[in-house]
């Protein structure tokens, strides 16, 4: 849907709001003057004066950043990324949104060069940020065929990286490694994610990559195989069907590091539910 579109209709809730203000404590008022008069100056005022500002600082937060929203939904990637170029080095907004984004579209249009300066950058200028978007500056890292950079970097914002992410930069350590060719580390990840993750995404992928992959390189191949076969279960037991399966896919659809391990995601599917 259009950003414009949802500011139309969130104004028109609003209205809808005000109306309801306005309408209640007159009708609850019932003809009494004093009561009516008490309910303007104690209820409706207060209420109007809030949800004006409410609805003022809404439409000026869309405004200001109009040609943000209508690049984002053309998915103008480039031009996207010329525009917080600006924001960033220019005018040095090294806001969480800004660096967000910007690391994004850089990965869509596969330039991890550009990714990199923006670290270097984003570094000197607000360094908490490479914590919080550790997922995408490490996915540069891999896309980009340093995979031994990338498990190391992984590594180290393991526990520096948002709480909610930590899961993931855990799995995206281990994928490192594997694609290392350090198998012990990336099947120690794997084998503690798969009985002990919260997400089925995360238990599956680890499942199956000590099944598909680590079970071949693994010292104890049996303890391999039992750990990817718990993992497989969890996932069942989780989310019972494909349907939900697929909810929990669509759910992580619109984050970088999703799509670009989209294709073990889609093997993991069918091997957990063949």
């Amino acid at each position: 849907m259009k950003f414009k579109y949802l500011v139309i209709i969130f104004c028109i809730i609003i209205f809808i709001i005000i109306s309801v203000i306005v309408l209640l404590p007159i009708i609850s008022a019932n003809g009494d003057y004093y009561a009516f008069s008490a309910n303007i100056r104690f209820l409706i005022l207060p209420l109007i004066f809030f949800v004006v500002l409410l609805l003022v600082c809404v439409c000026t937060y869309f405004f200001l950043n109009y040609r943000l929203f209508s690049l984002l939904e053309r998915e103008d990637w480039p031009a996207l990324a010329y525009y917080l170029e600006n924001k960033i080095y220019v005018k040095g907004k090294f806001s969480a949104q800004n660096v967000r984004l910007l690391a994004s579209s850089y990965l869509i249009i596969s330039d991890f060069q550009s990714v990199f300066k923006l670290e270097g950058k984003t570094q000197l200028a607000k360094p908490v940020e490479i914590s919080r978007n550790a997922l995408i500056f490490g996915s540069a890292r891999i896309l980009g065929g340093n995979y031994p950079e990338a498990a190391m970097f992984f590594k180290n914002n393991i526990d520096k990286c948002k709480p909610s992410d930590k899961q993931w930069v855990r799995w995206f350590y281990g994928f490192a490694e594997l694609l290392s060719c350090a198998f012990l580390a990336a099947e120690s990840e794997f084998s503690s994610l798969a009985v002990s993750s919260d997400s089925a995404l995360i238990t599956g992928l680890s499942a199956y990559f000590l099944n598909s992959t680590l079970e071949k390189k693994s010292s104890e191949p049996v303890k391999c195989r039992e750990i990817s076969e718990t993992g497989k279960t969890r996932v069942i037991e989780s989310v019972k069907n494909l349907k939900n399966w697929n909810k929990e896919v669509h759910k992580m659809g619109t984050d970088i590091h999703t799509a670009i391990i989209r294709k073990y995601i889609d093997e993991v599917r069918q091997w957990v539910f063949a």
